[in-house]
């Protein structure tokens, strides 16, 4: 159910930034029902309430964007005591770490063996070349060769964790050693922009854990929570931050935007645990806002950025 939730908020919140179900040219997702469910809800909020003009012969199903496979211990739980006992935490920390580990594979007489090309078993490097390689022959094809009546085109991929991350280490050219370290939690949509004649990303990179990326991570009120560990203060999560408050879409907050933000923070965590240093931040630049302009003064992304870079640097040093 949960899921089921989380898909439907994410298709809204695409809606509410202008990726409208009838703009996207092309959906892709792994050949699991658990992704394809996940893509059809995504796709059905996306054409909101009229349920405008989508097809769902337009989504693409490709193996090659299914879950890394864990060989003979597929299915089993990270923490599961038997698991841990048979082979020990530091080998099964390697297995989900190391980009060459793989855990022991299926055999033929396994019940959820499948003959090739399915894998027996597979290690990080393994599921990311394949879906790289699903990248370059079926999603690249897509959104850069298909006839089209527009110049841009919009695809989506609905895919898993493991292969997200893959795909996402291709286009940041993120070394082999901090591939794991990229986080890539459930539902929130992940943009990146490409440049059609070069084929690669146009947004300036961003610093990260993992080196850099040059991804835009939506946020909203609802899954604040999952990003905010994913994401360095003045980086990302500001940029982030600034596409969820400019309300009117003018690139530019004002006193009102920056309160109706907070707020919205605050409501749907006033019975969870909020991150206070992210609060403590917006609070900051609301309050130097309102008393350096007029109610109706406002500052672009840019100064956004550095307000919040300033004040995350004076929290620290509190």
């Amino acid at each position: 159910v949960r899921g089921r939730v989380e898909a439907v908020a994410s298709g809204q919140l695409l809606r509410s930034r202008g990726f409208k179900a009838n703009n996207i040219d092309v959906a892709f997702t792994s050949e699991l029902e658990r992704a394809h469910e996940t893509c059809e809800l995504a796709l059905a909020s996306m054409a909101g309430a009229e349920q405008e003009t989508w097809d769902s012969s337009r989504i693409r199903r490709d193996w090659r964007l299914n879950e890394r496979h864990y060989g003979a211990v597929q299915g089993l739980s990270k923490n599961d005591p038997e698991l841990l006992a048979k082979y020990g935490e530091d080998v099964v920390r390697g297995w989900r770490r190391s980009m060459t580990e793989k855990p022991p594979p299926l055999t033929k007489n396994d019940e959820m063996y499948q003959p090739p090309p399915a894998p027996t078993t597979e290690s990080l490097q393994d599921c990311q070349k394949r879906a790289v390689e699903c990248f370059h022959s079926a999603i690249a094809p897509a959104l850069f060769d298909e006839a089209t009546d527009s110049e841009k085109r919009t695809v989506v991929v609905v895919a898993h964790s493991n292969t997200i991350r893959a795909l996402m280490a291709s286009f940041d050219s993120v070394p082999d050693p901090l591939v794991s370290k990229l986080h890539v939690p459930n539902s929130v949509p992940i943009l990146y922009r490409f440049e059609r004649s070069t084929r690669e990303p146009v947004s300036s990179r961003l610093q990260s854990v993992a080196g850099g990326s040059h991804a835009r991570w939506l946020v909203s009120a609802e899954n604040h929570t999952q990003v905010r560990d994913a994401l360095q203060p003045g980086g990302m999560l500001t940029r982030a931050m600034f596409d969820a408050w400019d309300t009117d879409n003018d690139r530019r907050l004002t006193v009102a935007e920056l309160e109706a933000g907070i707020g919205g923070l605050v409501k749907e965590y006033s019975n969870k645990r909020l991150d206070c240093v992210v609060l403590a931040v917006a609070k900051k630049i609301c309050r130097e806002l309102a008393m350096e302009c007029k109610p109706n003064g406002s500052i672009d992304q840019k100064e956004f950025e550095r307000r919040a870079s300033e004040a995350f640097r004076g929290l620290q040093g509190d």
